[in-house]
């Protein structure tokens, strides 16, 4: 078995004297295992760093083994996420969310978008606003995607201030007005597909508000599971950063 593509290092971790097991999430093989034989030496070390993207070639004997991994670095971006508390914290909460993934199963377009959020995440302007919408799109890609389209109860497109807790569906200021002490804001800057918007802070914390209760609700806590400390202290060096 072989195959080649390119991929994100989430993790890697020491394998007997000289070995290291890598977990990559690949474009078109979803989060996959393998080992790199001598990858604990001075040349491979800088390469295995999480947040980094290489290019991947895995063989095996068969599909269900383990397999050797052979990289090559194509932007080492490690050391960057490294430099701040917020972006270090943010790329420990990102490969967290990437374990949620099942092994081998592809999703290019989260990929993708790990690609974009990785790339600016020691932004503090841009940064959170992409974290966010990373974590919709996590939602989403488990099956617990949130519908923001229209009002759930009216079928209005405009002025969406709201979110259902129950339904997980948009809904207008007017429809929610009577039922505001128990909505989930909705921040304006998730109702535009531009990255460089510059949301403020209230509206960064109104957007970690809200996917953090279907995260919660609809993820881990079926799973028996809190959220990963990694996240609080992500959204913590966030708002200290703001301040």
């Amino acid at each position: 078995m072989h195959w080649s593509d390119e991929g994100v290092v989430l993790s890697a971790r020491p394998h007997g004297e000289t070995s290291v097991i890598v977990e990559l999430l690949t474009k078109d093989h979803g989060r996959h295992l393998g080992l790199v034989r001598g990858g604990r030496s001075r040349m491979q070390r800088p390469v295995l760093q999480p947040g980094n993207r290489v290019r991947v070639e895995w063989r095996a004997r068969l599909d269900e083994h383990l397999g050797n991994y052979a990289l090559e670095g194509l932007d080492l971006r490690a050391a960057q996420l490294m430099e701040t508390r917020a972006s270090l914290y943010g790329l420990t909460w990102l490969a967290s969310l990437a374990r949620l993934l099942p092994e081998r199963d592809p999703h290019p377009g989260l990929y993708d978008t790990l690609g974009v959020v990785l790339d600016h995440l020691a932004d503090p302007e841009i940064g959170p606003a992409l974290m966010v919408r990373f974590e919709l799109a996590m939602l989403a890609e488990l099956g617990f995607g949130l519908d923001l389209s229209q009002c759930a109860s009216t079928g209005a497109i405009t002025n969406l201030v709201y979110v259902s807790p129950r339904s997980a569906r948009a809904v207008s200021e007017e429809a929610g007005a009577p039922y505001a002490d128990r909505m989930l804001p909705l921040p304006a800057f998730l109702m535009t597909s531009s990255v460089n918007a510059h949301p403020r802070p209230e509206d960064i914390a109104d957007g970690f508000q809200l996917t953090g209760f279907f995260l919660a609700r609809d993820v881990y806590e079926p799973r028996g599971l809190p959220i990963p400390d990694a996240r609080e202290s992500y959204v913590a060096s966030v708002r200290a950063a703001a301040v």
